[in-house]
């Protein structure tokens, strides 16, 4: 039996506050990412404390310690969630919290089961399980997995390639794991599992640091020749401008930017996410106002194929199967479905169209649409659509006309924060992405410098080149080894231009996916389904 300790309440108060400021330090700018590895310890300090006075102290106790540490982590890195609405932001930020209580608790319980050592196996199953679990279900609100938390760091993280951010989550939590066994050890003067502890610590870290600068090598040699990319940064303010006026002068001023740096030998022309605000259904696009000007200008550059974010609806024919997020207008017996699309024009004739499926909870998604489909009205405004858009099932790669083996990946906003979802695109044949978004909303805020942050762990993980235009910054081109180059800045019209190369070779992430985290879930059910069964036993015998 592990050995009682003593802890006032206001200490165990200040771990717990203490893990939720470690955690927080993670998405912070450049070089305070080690505090993760620590991050874990307090709170696993206060788990062993109830777990050592399991007979006199309640569960419950536990919980709201746990909660503490998590709503903590969750207000000090998301907080800016609130400008766009304070009551959205206050709900996704409780609740974000108390689902990660969740494993933290399962993990408390069943460690009572089978005892500290694998108990520990199952925090970091059970942790790891919840981060799937979170990036894959209607309530998905992913920003916060661990392997997040190493985004400024894309020198020590190379080896995403080969396992994606739930690498990172696992090499975070094994470490946490084995830091605090060590000071444990050290506080019962165990000294030889102190220094082993310490030397398994440092091998954690120098082994994988290690083996992202030989892989990051490798990966740097980049192919040779390539395409040329215009990224336009029209920065039209999302409230008060963006949907409110004629959306001819918005296209001509994103026109008249692009024109600086498109020329007879620009490839690809990249327009920030829903960039057309004109009111767009999809049987009739090509009488758009809105695409006739496109045409214009592709007539001075027919090399040029132009990626552009859109708002567009689908009108269902008679008889035709509705979706689940399929709405009725309010005077006749019709249907229709409004998406957050993007669309390639070319000189071919075609319009090819990709509709936004990752979408954001409570804002252009109502969870679970076939019971909460009456609450659309309620979902928060962040300027454009909102409130139960359409999506699709397949992830659409923008082909280019003159080179069938040439495909952009048109990743609107908020798809970019997953790394699975994304590298369906590249084994769809997408060999660079286009990252299209609108982060205004935001505010000047740590929001858009994370979400930006993303697309370097998307770069890593499928070695493409992204090119990134954001509505109002930070625009830029992110190489496969996760450097950013020509950032714009934050709320300043601009456009740049920059060759890249494509590639066509998938990494080990790009065709296993997420391998590590459903290994996880895998072994984590296994370890429940074994400490249920010596809880039965017990039952049985007593």
């Amino acid at each position: 039996m592990t050995k009682k300790s003593t802890l006032k309440k206001y200490q165990l108060l200040l771990l717990s506050i203490l893990s939720g400021l470690l955690f927080s330090l993670g998405w912070f700018p450049q070089g305070f990412f080690p505090f993760l590895f620590i991050a874990f310890v307090p709170l696993l300090m206060v788990e062993d404390y109830f777990f050592s006075n399991r007979d006199t102290l309640k569960p419950r106790l536990l919980f709201l310690f746990a909660y503490l540490g998590f709503f903590t982590w969750n207000i000090l890195t998301t907080w800016w969630v609130k400008n766009a609405s304070f009551g959205g932001a206050a709900l996704a930020i409780f609740c974000n919290a108390l689902l990660m209580c969740l494993p933290f608790l399962l993990f408390h319980r069943a460690k009572k089961r089978i005892g500290a050592q694998w108990g520990y196996v199952l925090f970091i199953c059970f942790w790891l399980s919840f981060e799937f679990i979170h990036s894959n279900w209607e309530l998905s609100w992913s920003w916060l997995t661990l392997g997040n938390g190493l985004a400024d760091a894309p020198d020590v993280i190379q080896w995403y390639e080969y396992t994606g951010v739930f690498g990172g989550s696992l090499w975070i939590l094994f470490v946490n794991v084995i830091v605090y066994e060590s000071l444990k050890g050290f506080k019962e003067k165990a000294k030889h599992v102190h220094v082993r502890n310490g030397c398994i610590v440092a091998a954690l870290i120098i082994f994988p640091v290690s083996i992202s600068y030989i892989v990051g090598l490798r990966a740097e040699t980049f192919a040779k020749g390539g395409i040329q990319v215009v990224v336009v940064q029209p920065n039209i303010d999302p409230y008060n401008e963006k949907f409110d006026a004629p959306f001819e002068g918005q296209l001509q001023k994103m026109l008249e930017l692009a024109s600086q740096k498109v020329d007879e030998f620009t490839d690809y022309l990249v327009f920030p996410e829903t960039a057309l605000t004109e009111e767009m259904w999809e049987s009739e696009m090509e009488q758009s106002g809105s695409i006739q000007m496109l045409r214009i200008f592709l007539q001075k550059y027919p090399n040029l194929k132009i990626v552009v974010g859109a708002s567009t609806n689908k009108l269902y024919a008679p008889g035709e199967e509705l979706s689940v997020t399929a709405r009725k207008f309010t005077n006749e017996d019709a249907y229709y479905d409004s998406y957050n699309t993007a669309l390639q024009v070319d000189h071919s004739g075609r319009i090819q169209v990709y509709h936004k499926s990752k979408l954001v909870p409570g804002v252009e998604q109502m969870p679970f649409p076939f019971i909460f489909k009456h609450l659309e009205s309620v979902a928060i405004d962040l300027g454009g659509t909102t409130g139960g858009l359409g999506t699709q099932e397949e992830r659409t790669v923008f082909v280019s006309p003159d080179d069938q083996r040439t495909g952009v990946a048109p990743v609107v906003c908020y798809e970019s924060v997953y790394g699975e979802y994304v590298s369906e695109y590249v084994r769809n044949g997408a060999n660079f992405i286009a990252i299209i978004t609108n982060d205004g909303w935001w505010g000047d805020t740590p929001g858009y410098k994370q979400h930006l942050k993303y697309g370097r762990l998307r770069a890593i993980e499928t070695r493409r080149w992204i090119v990134r235009s954001a509505n109002t910054g930070i625009s830029c081109f992110i190489t496969p080894t996760g450097e950013i180059k020509q950032p714009t800045q934050w709320w300043v019209p601009a456009v740049v231009s920059q060759r890249i190369q494509l590639s066509h070779e998938l990494t080990f992430y790009t065709r296993y996916g997420d391998y590590i985290a459903r290994a996880a879930f895998c072994l984590a059910i296994a370890l429940l389904l074994y400490a249920l069964l010596l809880r039965f036993r017990k039952i049985r015998r007593s």
